[in-house]
């Protein structure tokens, strides 16, 4: 086992200890069960060995007194020694019989009990959300996308009709609702009018441009992403009120196509083993990518592209400026205007940021990868 697979074993294997672990419910239960066998064998055993009885004589004199049924004994209880073991085995039994029922009792209402309590938990922290991720669905590409979100630093929601990708998500330890994303109460549910961004990535076009309509009629002011497999339902989307459209098919086939134009820039851009982002490139030089938005009364504001690199010192370059309309401008020009609710996307050194922000009185948006929002 190399060093670095090491890591991902023992987290495999705690997570398949965490799956195994006995409930105090079920231990009772296993316990109340070990006993109630125990009685019986040791009941059989006297009846059978010690006082020479048919078998089936024996099981049959230890069912009918342990659950009391009264039926009579099958053979004459005529010695004090086989009244004393018959009474204890009535004791032993009676006992061993209330135990177990007990202990079923409390298996069966301990897992609707947790199941109440933990519903209430989660659904507790999720009305104290503000300003997070709503993901409509766990598929492959959720999953994908809620572990990026997570390793961001961002709170999130995930909403699934399947029962089991629900059931995985919450073991990530993710907030998770059981629920149909194309519902109103749904989305109210899950914080639809206090969140940030709302990306559906159901491998249904059609649900998509739903619930994609439905978020936006309820959040006018919400980010939604949304997942599209054909190119022709980009247009439904945009007009469904999605900001965003992520075609995975025409992405992959750009890469595939880039991998037999470009192999010598793809092998950069996908060296150690080939999960580098263009921010951790950058983090290798100390550098970062940011996103700072400008909000009211910044000193920024009414100022030029260059006169915000110069007043910064020349400690980070502009490369790019989304209008507060989403409108995104890939390398602006040196005298275009910064307004009111602009993001600026800004390259530096990363120790700069934290101050850069301060300065300016801006507000950091959402982290590329491996990045937190402050």
């Amino acid at each position: 086992m190399s060093r670095r697979s090491f890591p991902k074993f023992i987290k495999q294997a705690r997570r398949l200890q965490e799956r195994w672990r006995v409930s105090p419910g079920l231990r009772n239960l296993l316990t109340a069960l070990t006993v109630f066998s125990g009685v019986l064998v040791f009941g059989v055993f006297g009846y059978w060995v010690l006082a020479g009885w048919p078998f089936l004589d024996a099981l049959y004199m230890v069912i009918i007194t342990i659950f009391g049924v009264g039926f009579g004994e099958v053979r004459p209880i005529n010695t004090p020694a086989l009244r004393l073991f018959t009474v204890l085995i009535i004791i032993l039994g009676s006992a061993a019989v209330v135990g177990t029922i007990g202990a079923l009792v409390q298996f069966v209402t301990e897992g609707e009990i947790k199941q109440v309590l933990e519903s209430q938990r989660m659904h507790q922290k999720i009305t104290q959300l503000q300003d997070h991720v709503i993901i409509c669905g766990y598929g492959r590409m959720g999953q994908i996308l809620a572990q990026r979100v997570y390793e961001a630093g961002l709170d999130f929601i995930v909403l699934d009709i399947n029962e089991e990708r629900i059931r995985e998500a919450a073991e990530h330890g993710y907030l998770t609702h059981l629920g149909n994303a194309e519902d109103e109460e749904t989305l109210v549910w899950a914080g639809v009018e206090r969140a940030r961004a709302l990306a559906t990535v159901l491998p249904d076009d059609a649900l998509n441009v739903f619930i994609t309509l439905t978020a936006r009629g309820l959040n006018a002011g919400l980010t939604i992403l949304a997942r599209g497999e054909f190119p022709a339902t980009e247009r439904k989307l945009r007009l469904a009120g999605a900001d965003h459209v992520v075609l995975p098919a025409t992405i992959g086939a750009m890469r595939l196509a880039y991998l037999i134009t470009h192999p010598a820039t793809i092998d950069l851009l996908d060296r150690n083993d080939g999960g580098s982002t263009i921010n951790e490139m950058l983090n290798q030089i100390s550098l970062r990518m940011d996103e700072l938005l400008v909000p009211e009364h910044s000193p920024l504001i009414g100022r030029t592209v260059g006169d915000v690199e110069v007043r910064g010192e020349r400690t980070f370059i502009v490369v790019a400026l989304r209008r507060a309309d989403g409108l995104l401008v890939d390398n602006p020009e040196r005298n275009l205007v910064v307004q009111a609710g602009d993001t600026l996307i800004v390259v530096g050194h990363r120790s700069d940021m934290p101050s850069l922000a301060q300065k300016f009185r801006l507000r950091r948006q959402m982290q590329y990868r491996g990045a937190r929002q402050s």
